[in-house]
């Protein structure tokens, strides 16, 4: 069942800033209202520290406005560690700093301004930090990677390095990679003009191709144009739009029809110690994991042989002509997908655990789907959304949202009525105009965000 909305212009700006804050504001009384009964009914969480029988650490994740630190903090803290959450100064009002979960939130400079290493390092100093987890948007994790040597001698840092972070987020230096390691890959040339792009032997090949920008583009990856198209002059006019260039290239990559999906992965010494595969899209913010030993084997086999240390996230496809799984990149950071382990004792230890010979977790049977509920309710009154409220409604129901916790409901009343308003009363005044709300990641999508 989908309802009929009319259809209006669509706003703009400062227009389509208030319209967002009108409707957070109009279920407001019901996030007070489920907040308050999960602490009336005094299941808040107990700040004093678990019991622990090992010794107690101090970690310290980064990128505390998205759901990913949420749960990891959660998981450390039910593990007895003492947590510290960080975010920069665009986020101050970052809902995750309410979460009982947190024992201590810091504001730090943007990971590209020069403030940025020394404000770090006098943090963990200060707090005693014995381990550092970065949960990085695509500009950051590079610039904590490079900071590595730096703190090697005040904390553990698990996170690749920096030769390890450029050759991951390089979409055709990863493609050559794998290749190099045997492991299949689509078809992926770099590109950097639209030159290189309309001289491409499309003729050799059986199936179609897209364009990627290397760099993160948070609107234009959603772009799957297939290539070639049968009009020349079309494509020329699309490939000629687009910022190809030396000092921003693209990667032209064989399109492969199948079902995609979406890892997260944790490795430490090239061993994979967490892992998970969801079913998957070019934006998709709900996660079920699924079995697929053939996706786990890449994974592993890959990170073994980079010697790999730190989180990373894949995309595959496993292809409907011949079955095969492709990996189509690798994002060498945490991936949402995680929120599949809140509430799993063992994620800490898989983190942080001494035993190289553990077998990686993965989320337990019957592990519940997540879904954010802004989300559920916008894809529910979408025109553009495939299924309309009969299956966002069944989504709700079958799973649970990633950031609501009745033990520490504090995070999802401030998601919605404080961190995500903030946001959008800057964008008004600035004038900003934004693509999309990202509940997930706990930011607004705009052209040349982060």
């Amino acid at each position: 069942m989908r309802l009929a909305l009319p259809s209006f212009p669509k706003p703009r700006g400062r227009a389509k800033s208030l319209g967002a804050l009108a409707l957070l504001t109009a279920g407001l009384p019901w996030s007070i209202a489920l907040t308050g009964f999960a602490l009336i009914a005094g299941r808040k969480a107990d700040r004093a520290s678990p019991e622990r029988a090992g010794p107690r650490r101090t970690v310290l994740i980064s990128g505390g406005k998205m759901t990913k630190a949420l749960v990891l903090a959660r998981a450390f803290r039910a593990a007895g560690h003492r947590v510290i959450l960080s975010e920069s100064e665009d986020y101050v009002f970052v809902a995750h700093r309410f979460s009982s979960a947190v024992d201590r939130f810091e504001v730090l400079p943007r990971s590209d301004d020069a403030a940025y290493p020394a404000a770090l390092r006098a943090l963990i100093e200060r707090e005693g930090v014995d381990i550092y987890l970065p949960v990085t948007s695509p500009a950051g994790s590079l610039h904590d990677s490079a900071l590595i040597p730096e703190l090697a001698d005040i904390c553990t840092v698990l996170h690749a390095g920096p030769e390890t972070i450029e050759r991951l987020d390089d979409k055709a230096a990863f493609a050559k990679a794998a290749r190099e390691t045997g492991l299949r890959v689509p078809v992926t040339q770099r590109v950097i003009s639209a030159e290189d792009v309309l001289d491409f032997d499309f003729a050799a090949y059986d199936r179609p191709f897209i364009l990627k920008s290397i760099a993160y583009d948070p609107v234009g990856r959603l772009d799957m144009t297939r290539l070639p198209m049968a009009d020349r002059a079309a494509m020329e006019r699309h490939v000629r739009a687009l910022p190809i260039r030396v000092d921003n290239p693209y990667v032209l990559q064989e399109f492969i029809v199948g079902t995609e999906y979406c890892t997260h992965g944790f490795f430490r010494d090239g061993r994979l110690r967490v892992h998970c595969a969801c079913r998957s899209s070019a934006f998709q913010v709900n996660y079920a994991h699924e079995d697929k030993p053939a996706i786990r084997r890449w994974v592993e086999t890959f990170g073994e042989a980079l010697d790999f240390t730190g989180q990373a996230s894949f995309d595959f496809i496993e292809a409907a002509d011949d079955g095969e799984v492709y990996a189509i990149e690798c994002n060498p950071r945490t991936h949402s997908a995680i929120t599949l382990f809140a509430g799993d004792p063992r994620l800490a230890e898989a983190y942080l655990g001494e035993d190289e010979s553990a077998p990686a977790i993965e989320p337990e049977p019957g592990a519940v789907p997540t879904y954010w509920t802004a989300h559920e309710i916008w894809q529910a009154l979408s025109a553009k959304s495939p299924g309309g409220v009969v299956e966002r409604l069944g989504t709700v129901i079958e799973g649970r949202d990633a950031v609501f916790d009745a033990s520490d409901p504090l995070p999802f009343l401030a998601l919605h009525h404080l961190h995500v308003p903030a946001l959008l009363l800057r964008a008004f005044a600035e004038g900003h105009d934004w693509h999309r709300i990202d509940f997930n990641i706990g930011k607004l999508v705009m052209a040349g965000g982060d």
